[in-house]
């Protein structure tokens, strides 16, 4: 038996098919989406601006699972009515503005080149203003809503997107019968369900996304969203009541889709999730794991068992029982720009090619710690823990008139070392345990330079998940249990996934060195991010020197 993994990423879309009895991958195939600026589509008088066209998803699915087909299908033993059922994964919070028959405006030609009507991307930050006031109204009102997901609420989530569309674009907000997020919009239409009422939501993202909990009766109540705006608490009734965890299938392959990808009909789909929860599962997650899926930016993903109890935890993603393994709470916490941030010092303003990147990684491989007197601020694209403010930007100190290319770039790289030491600490602190670290995505696996200096900030032996697609793979593992192909995760995560046998463990000299940068580093992440407005950073700049004398 086989089971198919569609992960949508932020700028393509990949399916892997993947053998049950011990998740040896088959074949796989990636798309990239066709619009906008490689697949993001922008607005050059808003740099928050990001969104997709929903057509692109569609276009990208049938390309994708047909390539992977056709490689498969090369493998002696392999057949496709073999393929017991399907898991899918994608970006997120990224809602989709759908009409009665769950399809989305952007396919309208009316809409067709209207921002507003496509899919809120998950990077997109326009709404950044309704963001801090949910947080406000929240606060006040019903304090409980936010205290599970860090006690602010996010620009990158679901009612803020929503919000702001209703703002800013009240046309479209009142031409969308409902919005359906792209993890169960991508299931539905496999599913052939055409009434968005019907739409089977997933756990994972109503619950760190949009506010809902089982144990306030689901999504916000109407009073609330009242207090927003009176529309969000009349769009509340054509939403839904209820979210499932991995237990429950989206529904089966209708036969329209199966023809399209020449799969058997009436198999089952696996409930939607975000990449990175599944991804996290494609890593072999339990109890006392974090992982990390390295990309354009950074999820953070771990689970504690529900028997036990979770404190709420200031600054983070969000704590959701079932988001990713069923009788588990989900922790979720993440950088909002680690792999852009690479991308935009080589390739804008380096001016730059992959070439490049090799470049200066090999330069970057021979400095050591403190050797450049740098220190720079992962806030590119605002914070996402565990300051949960998109409007921080970034911040490089200590440049002179010698700074090198390669020397900003490992700035660069230690910068996002150090936002993810402090994501590490703040979870450990309210006593969830991390006793191992499993890095995932193409930055984890090609990167060995970058993987030892995440090492040595954090202190954290980096283990590599053996999938270079482990969120597909995660997908693929939920369609297995669901399939009926193993019982249950644990045992699935055990036949199905590995890790690489290469190890990255912290080296004592360089981590002595990185403990003093990053008591700097929360210095400047104190101030500027507005936890200690009275420090004195004057002395910063003189001990930075003081470090790069010693490596000098």
């Amino acid at each position: 038996m086989y089971t198919l993994g569609i992960d949508y990423g932020t700028n393509s879309v990949r399916a892997l098919l993947v053998h049950c009895a011990d998740g040896a991958e088959v074949g796989s195939c990636v798309v990239n989406y066709p619009s906008g600026q490689q697949g993001i589509l922008l607005d050059s008088k808003d740099h928050h601006l990001a969104r997709q066209h929903p057509g692109d998803y569609l276009f990208g699915l049938e390309k994708s699972v047909k390539g992977a087909l056709a490689q498969a299908k090369k493998v002696k033993g392999f057949s496709a009515a073999a393929v017991v059922g399907i898991g899918v994964d994608t970006t997120g919070s990224s809602p989709i503005p759908v009409d009665k028959h769950n399809v989305p405006l952007a396919l309208n030609k009316k809409w067709a080149k209207n921002l507003a009507a496509q899919c809120w991307l998950w990077k997109d930050h326009t709404s950044w203003r309704e963001a801090a006031k949910i947080t406000e109204l929240a606060a006040a009102h019903r304090p409980q809503f936010i205290a599970k997901c860090g006690n602010t609420y996010s620009s990158e989530w679901w009612w803020s997107k929503l919000w702001h569309c209703r703002n800013v674009a009240p046309k479209v907000f009142e031409a969308a019968y409902s919005w359906v997020e792209l993890c169960d919009w991508v299931p539905a239409v496999l599913a052939g369900v055409t009434d968005p009422l019907q739409v089977k939501r997933g756990v994972c993202a109503a619950g760190h996304k949009a506010m809902y909990c089982a144990e306030w009766g689901g999504l916000p109540d109407k009073e609330f969203l009242a207090l927003l705006d009176p529309a969000l608490a009349d769009l509340r009734d054509r939403l839904y009541t209820e979210a499932h965890d991995a237990r429950t299938a989206a529904g089966e392959l209708c036969p329209e889709w199966a023809k399209k990808l020449g799969l058997p009909a009436g198999i089952p789909i696996a409930i939607g999730e975000f990449d990175v929860h599944y991804g996290a599962i494609g890593c072999g997650v339990n109890e006392g794991t974090l992982v990390k899926v390295i990309g354009t930016s950074t999820c953070d993903c771990g689970v504690v068992s529900a028997k036990k109890s979770v404190p709420d935890i200031p600054g983070i993603c969000g704590i959701v029982k079932g988001a990713i393994l069923p009788e588990f709470y989900g922790i979720e916490a993440g950088q909002s720009a680690v792999g852009d941030i690479f991308k935009w010092w080589v390739e804008v303003v380096c001016q730059g090619d992959g070439a490049t990147h090799g470049k200066l990684g090999a330069e970057v491989a021979g400095q050591k710690p403190g050797q450049s007197g740098l220190l720079a601020l992962d806030w590119n694209n605002g914070n996402r823990t565990i300051l949960v403010d998109q409007r921080l930007t970034g911040l490089l100190l200590g440049q002179t008139l010698h700074t090198t290319q390669a020397e900003v770039y490992r700035a660069l790289i230690e910068a996002t070392a150090f936002g993810a030491r402090a994501i590490i600490e703040r979870i450990r602190e309210y006593g969830v345990p991390i006793d191992r670290i499993v890095c995932a995505g193409g930055i984890a696996r090609k990167d060995p330079m970058l993987m030892q200096i995440y090492a040595d900030v954090t202190g954290c032996t980096m283990l590599v998940a053996g999938s270079s697609q482990a969120c597909a793979l995660g997908s693929a593992v939920s369609a297995a249990v669901l399939a009926g192909a193993h019982k249950d995760f644990p045992t699935a995560q055990r036949k199905m996934t590995r890790l690489e046998k290469k190890q990255y463990r912290p080296i004592a000299k360089n981590q002595k060195v990185y403990d003093q940068l990053y008591a700097l580093y929360r210095q400047l992440h104190d101030s500027f991010g507005g936890l200690n407005k009275s420090a004195d950073l004057g002395p910063v700049m003189k001990q930075l020197l003081t470090i790069k004398d010693a490596q000098n």
